[in-house]
């Protein structure tokens, strides 16, 4: 590596560097530095949507008979880069347009197997992670220079090169009563059914429904005592329980794992658990696991206490769940957007977590309540017009589509608890609809 090869282009480049100059000057040391050469790097990349071309794409050759510079095969990062009279501070207009831009690139049909996108004006730089359908930062909108170019390009290249597999998902609401463990529990059923490699996690001590839906026992090692554990005398593998479920026709067994949630939770108050616990415990007790599983789905508890606040601090993205009759509900998911979950990503530093829209959840919605749902929305949306595209994705100033993901009422989903068995295990409707969710939110 030469790293002072970077440090120079960056100082050679004129203040008011276009775009084809960033590109000449910055982008090959920039490239090099991040690990890839010549024959790794393909220039104005088709997507695949329409005429839609990224400035960069890279992927390292497998070998000889692979040179991604001729096949452009598989790629694994995009690179947008924009010149110096493009202001990519974070909140700008210019900055929001070119996230859109690299987010419909990083999910365009050719771009399936890219894992990361990056943004970069040779003043400013940003990574993204791309997860299935899921888009999120990896880092916020950071101000390079020429003495810290080379540190922050390390840091890039090391997560790159590290990248984990799993994405972390804290299913949480405020509001109790929305459905958030038997999201979790169903979610977690249908990922499996799918192939993915699933951990859910329990950590809501005050109802432990996730634990008690699957019939989890308490083991001699405890989800607490993991925690508690400072010199590794506990692991994580002997508090991971597997729930397996077998089938007749045809014969057949699917199992995800579990981390159920212990007694001795709930028996702690907010204090204790606080000076017990540093807040970033859960997420590094994860991040042992993050590169075994495809997914880690966290059903959090619903209060903004400690158990929350660290279940939205491991994860990578929020999943809110809400009810169309329940104003609550819509009104705590703006508050978790709007205020919770930007208190940890200032915590976190990395521009994680995100909110996914929110989705109706378990109940039957007619016209009618439809349309009073939507008034309570627009409420909402006039006091904080950030807040349209969490509820509202598909609204535009033509289409003002007001679509919202639902998974209906069914009694089968509901009732299935009481045989410890995954109601998309049991009923073909509830398969639907959670197969439904999956491609939804997280399935490109």
């Amino acid at each position: 590596m030469n790293q002072q090869a970077l440090k120079q282009a960056l100082i050679n480049l004129p203040d008011n560097a276009k775009e084809p100059v960033v590109g000449n000057i910055f982008m090959p040391e920039f490239c090099k530095e991040l690990g890839f050469d010549k024959l790794e790097v393909f220039p104005n990349y088709k997507t695949g949507n329409s005429k839609d071309a990224v400035d960069y794409s890279l992927r390292h050759n497998r070998d000889n008979s692979d040179i991604f510079i001729n096949t452009g095969s598989n790629p694994r990062i995009l690179i947008e880069i924009k010149g110096r009279d493009i202001n990519l501070t974070e909140g700008t207009a210019q900055y929001k347009q070119t996230v859109n831009q690299i987010k419909r690139y990083l999910l365009s049909p050719k771009c399936k197997s890219v894992q990361w996108g990056i943004i970069t004006n040779s003043q400013h730089i940003q990574l993204f992670r791309k997860h299935g359908k899921v888009v999120h930062p990896a880092s916020t909108s950071l101000e390079i220079d020429a003495n810290n170019i080379n540190t922050i390009v390390q840091q890039i290249r090391q997560k790159i090169e590290h990248t984990p597999k799993a994405l972390t998902v804290a299913i949480y609401n405020n509001k109790g009563g929305v459905g958030k463990t038997t999201t979790t529990v169903n979610l977690a059923a249908i990922l499996t059914l799918l192939g993915k490699k699933v951990l859910a996690v329990d950590f809501d001590p005050n109802q432990k429904d996730l634990t008690n839906s699957l019939n989890c026992q308490t083991q001699k090692s405890t989800f607490f005592s993991l925690c508690e554990d400072k010199n590794n005398v506990v692991s994580i593998k002997d508090v991971i329980q597997s729930y397996k479920v077998e089938f007749r026709n045809p014969k057949k067994s699917l199992s995800f794992d579990i981390i159920p949630c212990d007694e001795i939770w709930g028996q702690k108050g907010e204090d204790e658990i606080r000076t017990l616990f540093k807040l970033d415990r859960l997420r590094q007790v994860l991040s042992k696991v993050k590169y075994h599983y495809d997914y880690i789905l966290i059903d959090a508890s619903p209060n903004w206490r400690f158990f929350s606040q660290s279940a939205l601090l491991a994860s990578d993205v929020v999943l809110i769940p809400t009810k169309h009759n329940d104003l609550s509900s819509l009104e705590n998911a703006a508050k978790a957007i709007r205020e919770f979950i930007p208190l940890i990503q200032k915590v976190k530093k990395d521009g994680s977590p995100i909110a996914l829209p929110i989705f109706w959840n378990g109940e039957k919605i007619g016209e009618v309540a439809k349309t009073t749902a939507q008034k309570a929305i627009d409420n909402i949306i006039n006091k904080d017009k950030s807040l349209l595209p969490y509820f509202y994705p598909r609204y535009t100033n033509t289409t003002k589509n007001r679509h919202i993901f639902e998974v209906p009422s069914n009694a089968y989903i509901a009732t299935a608890v009481f045989s410890h068995i995954p109601a998309v295990y049991k009923y073909k409707i509830a398969y639907d609809y959670y197969l439904d969710l999956a491609k939804e939110y997280f399935l490109q």
